[in-house]
């Protein structure tokens, strides 16, 4: 799991299908964060599921202290469960996941829906004080490279057919 949150009104919901999903693949639960303040459930699914938390190296102590633990730490290309890929941001405490298997980018605060069906960089305010919107869209441009699908947003509405060609138009030089 993604930066997990329970949805609201539907937990019950969630954790009867989640537990099914656990049950069926008697596999370990793993929680990927993407960036300090998305530890959301986290802490949930470590009381429930004993799940291992992956948080970025530089975000470690932050993560650790809202979610109560983190098991592994990475690094921007390491190794992560789910063929994940994690790649570096100008946030330097946080990572976009990458996923091949469905074709999907998975940003914490850095992208985020457009509302018009495309995506946008995350507001200056959302920015440590010396980086820029052009530090930011620099770091992001290896994902143009990426035949992504889908781009799972934390904030706004998804992409979920033609990733590719909405991160381009977001990454293009303005």
């Amino acid at each position: 799991m993604i930066d997990p949150l329970v949805p609201a009104g539907e937990a019950e919901r969630f954790w009867r299908a989640l537990d099914r999903d656990v049950e069926r693949t008697a596999g370990q639960v793993h929680v990927l964060i993407t960036v300090f303040w998305h530890t959301r459930s986290t802490a949930d699914l470590v009381a429930r599921y004993g799940a291992r938390v992956w948080a970025p190296s530089r975000a470690r102590v932050v993560v650790e202290r809202r979610a109560g633990v983190v098991t592994d730490v990475f690094r921007p290309g390491d190794a992560l469960p789910g063929d994940a890929e994690a790649l570096e941001t100008a946030r330097s405490n946080e990572v976009v996941y990458w996923l091949p298997g469905p074709g999907a980018v998975v940003p914490g605060d850095v992208i985020l829906g457009d509302d018009e069906g495309g995506l946008r960089l995350c507001p200056d305010s959302w920015l440590p004080g010396s980086t820029s919107q052009v530090e930011l869209r620099a770091s992001l441009q290896p994902l143009r490279e990426l035949p992504a699908e889908r781009a799972l947003v934390s904030h706004g509405e998804p992409v979920l057919r033609g990733a590719r060609q909405a991160l381009e138009r977001m990454l293009s030089p303005r």
